[in-house]
């Protein structure tokens, strides 16, 4: 009896240092903390973790807006403490999510670890310069239990569950059978972006041909529950210019897009007929530091999952989407 005990008094500081870990989903309300002021965001971090660093997308709804972002940051496992620097924030007395101004924050935050939750209590601060502009914002974020049993950790995750549908200054793209159609999201010009009386003829059968001669490199397959997605782009390596053009079953829809930390979301209405649809990456440059890479977030609007692509001037990144089969 006395061995027993002593080998799970062995074993618990193991277990429960292994659970010590940020990588997963966590969600939170974040206050902003001046009196007489109410207003909150709705964030998210899918972190993963390795050693003292951490990295993974923050994303928050504040408004009618939702916006998400590429980060990094650290861990001191001594203190416990998550610290992640210069995260764009739109001011809280913003009165329009257009052209609203941005407050760069940081976040520190403490890790806390009980048989029933996993917590992550800090704040979101800015300099002191700007602290009475950009007030200080409390956050109790909580892990979300059921992406620690997922693939993908960023699956589960309450903000990109209820807030995927378009935004501002997001691009709509609808396909019907062969033709692919392109329009702004809520009435917003998306210069960028490909319609019949917009595109040179030539410079867009010149990429496709550029596109066709590059070998297919698939990345990943996706099985889906929805007739539509919402893909979100990153440079999820140094921001060093990386541009790509991004292509639905052959087809460019989104071109000369430079990738930054700041998300590119495409919302992309998939063709049924066909049984498997094929969004790849084309890179138009290879940035400063070669290959050019890439987070692709694909959501849904009931799972969210994690692609990493990388594309070079001899192959194109492609995910191919599946959607998923009832069982009913």
């Amino acid at each position: 009896m006395l061995r027993t005990i002593l080998v799970f008094f062995f074993l618990l500081p193991g277990t429960f240092a292994m659970s010590q870990s940020l990588s997963g989903s966590w969600f939170g309300k974040a206050d902003v903390i001046t009196e007489g002021v109410h207003n909150n965001y709705l964030t998210e971090l899918v972190l993963k973790q390795k050693g003292n660093e951490v990295e993974g997308v923050f994303g928050y709804y504040f408004m009618d807006t939702y916006q998400s972002f590429f980060v990094r940051g650290t861990y001191d496992k001594a203190t416990r403490m998550v610290n992640i620097k210069n995260l764009p924030m739109l001011f809280y007395r913003s009165r329009s999510t257009v052209n609203g101004a941005e407050c760069l924050m940081n976040f520190a935050g403490q890790l806390r670890v009980s048989q029933v939750k996993s917590t992550m209590n800090g704040s979101f601060y800015t300099i002191d310069k700007y602290k009475y502009t950009c007030p200080e914002m409390r956050v109790n974020f909580t892990m979300d239990v059921k992406s620690k049993n997922l693939d993908s950790i960023i699956n589960g995750s309450i903000v990109g569950k209820k807030f995927w549908m378009p935004q501002r200054e997001d691009v709509v793209v609808k396909t019907s059978g062969p033709n692919i159609a392109v329009s702004p999201a809520a009435g917003v010009t998306a210069p960028k972006t490909i319609t019949d009386s917009a595109v040179d003829d030539f410079a867009e059968r010149n990429l496709v041909a550029q596109f066709t001669r590059r070998k297919i490199i698939y990345t990943k397959d996706l099985e889906i529950q929805s007739d539509s997605i919402r893909v979100s782009l990153y440079d999820n390596g140094e921001i060093d210019g990386d541009t790509v053009t991004v292509f639905l079953n052959g087809k460019p829809v989104l071109m000369h897009q430079e990738l930054t930390a700041r998300a590119v979301n495409i919302y992309l209405t998939l063709d049924n007929s066909k049984e498997v649809n094929e969004v790849s990456l084309f890179a138009e440059n290879l940035g400063k530091i070669p290959p050019n890479t890439a987070l692709m977030v694909v959501t849904d609007g009931i799972t969210r999952f994690e692609v990493f692509l990388s594309s070079s001037y001899t192959q194109n990144a492609t995910v191919r989407i599946k959607k998923r089969i009832s069982r009913h």
